[in-house]
């Protein structure tokens, strides 16, 4: 289906579609197959494509958890595709903490406001509209893109990349690469704007510590009792002195940063760039070391009773080459008493910046935003990449948005009153539009 665009507004488009994406409650509550239910985002998603003339797939991998995928042929098939992916789903939000309705889409002070505004309806909407623009104006880009809308992200991927990826893996027939989500973000630095394109992420371990014991009456000495052998592992393994390390991608940021501020970078104490970094030196810190957070506690059923057991989960993030080192000295710190299982795993990634891809992302933001730097980056969470990684396909996060310098964004992914300004959105599609035609 073709046709001319010229009166078309996009950038009226790419906010009504963020905001209407924003009114589908996908919240994951994680784990069972019916914790989150992205049917009718996806459908939605589905009926976008088609509008255009588009042929999307839609794919259950339990009742409600659904996947689209579209492939649009390239004029030059002999190219690796590229793999262009989001997810639908989000986390849960407690209407009582926000300011707003967490899923009303609202429109207020220059931002789209929403549980998934940022964490990523944003680029969901972004990838939609450039897509759909392409289309209606009959033309194709340089080499297939597959396009990609995922389920149950925000869980491990259980219910979308990673299903789909073992049940479907000739959707992502001939990929090469793939971008997403939690890079091509702005920071300021030192009075310039500098875009952050996400070339590694962190591993992850969703891991389970039960602490064994003696049952008993509460009035008694009992040093067998399983909740303080929990309390205890937990203190040793929160503790434990993981130490900084550095990768490429950190070594050349904080270099990149060091020379923008003016500081001296000393790999034995980067706090001067990550000073320099404001709001985002959060998330950049914590890409420095192995992190380890308990983030759930159970035990007992009465203030007068000792359980035989205690059960914690615990969120462990860790750095390229070091995911079963990490593993097996949490172990060890946990101790005899304490069982350690892990749940959802997955390696730590690595991409090369010295790409073609790289160097097209850099050249459109310096062409969108003159004066700015482009620099390479570790998540320290994760995304979808490290399913689509499993077929070789490599990934790397970029959802370019020019943000205000005094926004903390970082700080709004699973946050409370989630938003993103309305002008970064229109900026992120006018980049990504040229990107999915060019590269």
């Amino acid at each position: 289906m073709t046709g001319n665009t010229d009166s078309l507004d996009l950038d009226a488009e790419v906010v009504r579609i963020c905001r209407e994406l924003i009114r589908f409650d996908t919240s994951n509550f994680g784990g069972a197959a019916d914790s989150a239910n992205e049917r009718p985002a996806a459908d939605y998603v589905m009926g976008l494509l088609q509008e255009v003339g588009l042929e999307p797939e839609l794919f259950e991998s339990a009742p409600g958890r659904a996947n689209v995928v579209v492939r649009i042929p390239g004029q030059d098939r002999g190219l690796p595709a590229l793999v262009v992916h989001g997810h639908l789903d989000v986390v849960p939000a407690l209407a009582e903490d926000w300011s707003v309705d967490p899923f009303a889409g609202e429109l207020r002070e220059g931002m789209i406001w929403g549980r998934g505004a940022v964490d990523m309806k944003d680029m969901d909407a972004m990838i939609l509209t450039a897509i759909r623009d392409l289309v209606r104006r009959g033309e194709r880009p340089r080499r297939d893109l597959i396009v990609a809308f995922f389920a149950d992200e925000e869980a491990g991927g259980r219910y979308g990349a990673q299903w789909l990826v073992s049940e479907h893996p000739e959707l992502f027939a001939g990929a090469g690469e793939a971008i997403s989500e939690v890079g091509g973000f702005s920071t300021e630095v030192d009075g310039t704007r500098a875009y952050l394109v996400q070339t590694a992420e962190k591993g992850m371990a969703w891991t389970g510590l039960t602490a064994h014991g003696k049952a008993g009456h509460g009035s008694q000495i009992n040093p067998e009792n399983p909740v303080a052998r929990l309390a205890q592992a937990i203190t040793r393994i929160t503790e434990h002195p993981w130490g900084i390390s550095y990768r490429e991608s950190t070594t050349e940021l904080l270099q990149g940063v060091a020379g923008m501020s003016g500081t001296a970078f000393d790999p034995q104490d980067p706090q001067p760039q990550l000073d320099a970094l404001g709001s985002a030196a959060k998330w950049i810190g914590s890409t420095l070391s192995t992190s380890i957070n308990p983030t759930v506690l159970k035990a007992g059923y009465k203030d007068n009773v000792i359980p035989s057991t205690a059960q914690a989960r615990l969120d462990i993030r860790t750095l390229p080459g070091e995911h079963h080192s990490t593993l097996d000295t949490v172990r060890e710190l946990a101790g005899q008493d304490v069982d350690v299982e892990v749940d959802v795993e997955f390696e730590a990634m690595e991409s090369p910046a010295d790409t073609a891809l790289v160097a097209a992302m850099t050249s459109l933001l310096k062409e969108e935003d003159p004066g700015c730097e482009v620099l390479p980056y570790m998540l320290a969470g994760g995304t979808d990449n490290k399913a689509l990684s499993r077929l070789g396909i490599v990934g790397y996060g970029f959802a370019p948005l020019r943000l205000p310098a005094d926004l903390d964004f970082t700080g709004l992914f699973h946050g409370v009153d989630e938003r993103v300004p309305v002008d970064a959105l229109t900026f992120g599609r006018r980049v990504l539009s040229r990107l999915l035609a060019e590269y």
